[in-house]
């Protein structure tokens, strides 16, 4: 049986078909993450990426060492903001090490698809961020290439997002 070849290998690829799976994969995937991370969230839900666990990753990445870079692409931050997402909260305290950009372009703000990359292998990947079915994998970087290449080339065209920044007047 196939199953049991893949879970013998235990590269981490999983089918993600509830918000359970999901939050756990998110968790799995931060928690291998040495210092780099990218995400792409057309939407950020009020329990996405903001459960204690999940920010003292996020926090343990950001504060990793020279290294350290997590960049978001969000399409919505002032909504986010407006939430008082703990996310942004812990962006507004760690600028230096988190990026947030927001998509510009058409095509970009259409693509309703969210994901994880990190830099151990590990992805997760969304075809509707809305919808907690996708699949993830700890260590597969041939999967992860695209997204990664897709992630940079959204980044490129992207612009920050200025609305996040605390003003320290």
């Amino acid at each position: 049986m196939n199953i049991q070849t893949e879970s013998t290998r235990d590269d981490g690829r999983r089918a993600i078909d509830s918000r359970e799976a999901l939050a756990a994969a998110r968790l799995q995937l931060l928690a291998a993450t040495r210092n780099q991370l990218v995400l792409h969230l057309p939407l950020l839900g009020r329990d996405d990426y903001a459960n204690d666990a999940e920010l003292a990753e996020l926090k343990r990445i950001a504060t990793s060492g020279r290294r350290a870079d997590i960049r978001i692409l969000l399409h919505d931050p002032a909504a986010a903001l407006r939430d008082g997402h703990r996310l942004i909260l812990l962006f507004q305290r760690l600028p230096s090490a988190i990026a947030i950009r927001t998509p510009v372009e058409d095509a970009d703000r259409q693509n309703t698809s969210g994901w994880l990359v990190n830099d151990t292998g590990g992805y997760l990947y969304l075809p509707d961020a809305s919808q907690p079915q996708g699949r993830m994998a700890l260590t597969d970087r041939p999967a992860q290439v695209p997204l990664q290449q897709q992630f940079d080339e959204i980044w490129g065209r992207s612009v920050r997002a200025s609305e996040l920044q605390n003003l320290d007047l």
